[in-house]
């Protein structure tokens, strides 16, 4: 006969368990929605009476430091920046003023060199100019002859020439040996001139009024000067006969 396993209680128990735990769970689940009800703050528009009481909010009379610190903090960076856009801007207006006081500068000492320059060139032209005219306006050294009938003759046809005197040196010497044997003092005494109180004198004979009349400026006044004599006739053989070297004879 097989054993009844139904045992009174033991199955009752089983079942009664299992719907105790049901309804444990139930009761667990409403006490917990209870709860998180009952932990709502009254002013969402419940009428429990068992709310939690409202919390006070403690206000402080303390000045609010971080906030203030923070502003403060801010309008000091502010002015920071500003500064520094100020100071580069001022950095960057020296920078321009003084590349232009360089530049100006430089203009300057490259005027002043050109200047200096041209002054100096404008001096040596002038010096050289100075120079040029002193040249030009120096005396030439008197030259020097001989104190003898062919330095005598020499001199005369410088003088000559000079003045536009037409004549040449073989015209004076043959004139000068005719008329005075190459004596500068020579006189004639004899001749019409001289019985008309003229005499004739010097090399080439000339009496004094002719001597005077044809005088050569730059020679001696003294008709017994052998330049001053060859001048002054040949000027009078120039004036009458064209040339002292037409004169074969006595004139």
């Amino acid at each position: 006969m097989p054993k009844n396993l139904n045992t009174p209680g033991h199955s009752r128990l089983t079942k009664l368990t299992k719907q105790h735990k049901i309804a444990l769970a139930g009761v667990a689940t409403l006490g917990a929605a209870a709860l998180a009800f009952s932990a709502v703050p009254s002013d969402v528009g419940t009428t429990t009476s068992d709310a939690a009481p409202t919390a006070k909010i403690a206000y402080s009379s303390e000045p609010i430091k971080g906030v203030k610190a923070s502003v403060t903090d801010q309008l000091a960076g502010a002015s920071v920046k500003t500064e520094a856009i100020q100071a580069k801007a001022d950095a960057k207006a020296k920078a321009a003023k003084a590349k232009a006081d360089a530049a100006a500068k430089k203009k300057a000492a490259a005027e002043a060199a050109a200047k200096k320059k041209a002054e100096a060139a404008r001096k040596a032209k002038k010096a050289a100019s100075r120079s040029t005219e002193r040249v030009r306006i120096q005396p030439v050294a008197a030259k020097t002859y001989a104190n003898n009938l062919n330095g005598w003759i020499d001199q005369a046809l410088a003088i000559m020439r000079q003045k536009g005197i037409p004549g040449s040196y073989n015209g004076l010497y043959k004139n000068i040996m005719r008329e005075s044997s190459g004596n500068p003092s020579a006189i004639n005494g004899w001749d019409v001139n001289a019985v008309n109180g003229t005499p004739s004198i010097g090399l080439l004979q000339v009496i004094q009024p002719t001597f005077n009349a044809y005088h050569v400026s730059g020679t001696s006044t003294n008709i017994y000067d052998p330049v001053a004599n060859i001048t002054a006739a040949a000027n009078y053989a120039a004036d009458r006969y064209g040339s002292i070297d037409n004169v074969n004879s006595a004139y």
